[in-house]
């Protein structure tokens, strides 16, 4: 049975608060876990904090944590406290972002993202082992201390976004969990085969590795309105996001409108990008429309065999009673 999650708003709404008031109603209508995105707004260790001291229940992570912006030592440390914080509800998943965030923000080299993904979960989990760590690997090298404090009594599962077969297929062999974003059932499907070659190369179990989907998701009485801020959603991603989300989606099936989305948002044709993303398309990566329609969608991408956790998120532009709509119109006891 596929587990529901939440995938807080990667834009970033008027105040902390309020990421604060999503995870809440998100574990009183019975999600089991609330991830919340990194990109260049606030940043995910102290809205978590927040997160983690007003629930009691949900599990919390972010999703994702890129990994030139901080050492993995210092991510280590931080799980640590989280953990303790929560009373064990954390998880952690970690990933190289894109190159266009790595140089134009945090002003890093985009290099070796896949080696500097697995080197960095060797590091984060031998900081949580509490033993003294001493790693010689290609990019980082490390000896000589440990943690300060008791290392956590829960194990925290380090798990690692990807797009593309090779870093899907670094999630099944090194990681506790694979964070999909941006996909079609079938495109999904397909990843899943790397995944699963990924766990054979690291003589693991399918059962070691939790397949995560996050899905954008817009109710609203007004159907309509909800499918243009999804067909927006998409478009940013498609057209300003690098071209990641480009070549994931040609992978899929949809060369020719990634890249007339792309043309139409670079020329400012933005009425355009909802001629480009018709009905199809929208239906093949998101959920959109009125609280009835969007529950009869959600029920297919959870049939989606193979996947473990639908991570229901939000497209930019959606006001804040629309995610808390949302919320609670997919909600497990909804």
């Amino acid at each position: 049975m596929t587990t529901r999650t939440l995938h807080l708003p990667v834009s970033a709404p008027d105040r902390v608060e309020s990421f604060v008031e999503y995870a809440t109603l998100g574990e009183s209508v019975d999600y089991e876990h609330v991830w919340l995105p990194e990109t260049w707004g606030r940043d995910a260790v102290s809205v978590l904090t927040r997160i983690a001291t007003e629930t009691s229940d949900i599990g919390f992570g972010p999703s994702v944590l890129n990994v030139y912006s901080r050492s993995p030592a210092l991510v280590g440390q931080t799980a640590a406290s989280l953990q303790e914080l929560s009373d064990g509800r954390l998880r952690v998943a970690v990933g190289p972002s894109g190159q266009a965030v790595i140089e134009g923000w945090h002003g890093e080299s985009f290099d070796r993202p896949l080696r500097r993904t697995r080197e960095f979960m060797d590091v984060v989990r031998a900081v949580l082992s509490g033993d003294v760590v001493n790693y010689d690997g290609d990019i980082f090298s490390l000896g000589g201390f440990r943690l300060r404090c008791d290392p956590p009594e829960t194990s925290v599962p380090i798990e690692a976004a990807g797009m593309g077969p090779k870093s899907v297929e670094l999630a099944g062999r090194f990681a506790d969990g694979w964070h999909a974003t941006v996909f079609t059932p079938h495109g999904f499907r397909d990843r899943l085969e790397d995944l699963e070659r990924g766990i054979d190369l690291g003589d693991r179990s399918r059962d070691d590795v939790t397949a995560t989907l996050s899905l954008t998701a817009a109710v609203h009485d007004d159907g309509d309105l909800a499918r243009r801020r999804c067909r927006n959603h998409l478009a940013f991603y498609v057209g300003a996001m690098g071209t990641y989300y480009r070549e994931s989606l040609a992978r899929q099936g949809y060369e020719d409108e990634a890249m007339e989305i792309a043309a139409a948002v670079a020329n400012d044709e933005h009425e355009r990008v909802h001629e480009i993303v018709d009905d199809e398309m929208l239906a093949d990566l998101a959920i959109a429309g009125t609280p009835e329609e969007a529950r009869e969608q959600l029920a297919t991408w959870e049939a989606i065999d193979g996947l473990d956790e639908l991570a229901i998120s939000f497209p930019r532009g959606a006001t804040h009673e629309e995610v808390l709509t949302t919320i609670d119109a997919l909600g497990p006891d909804a």
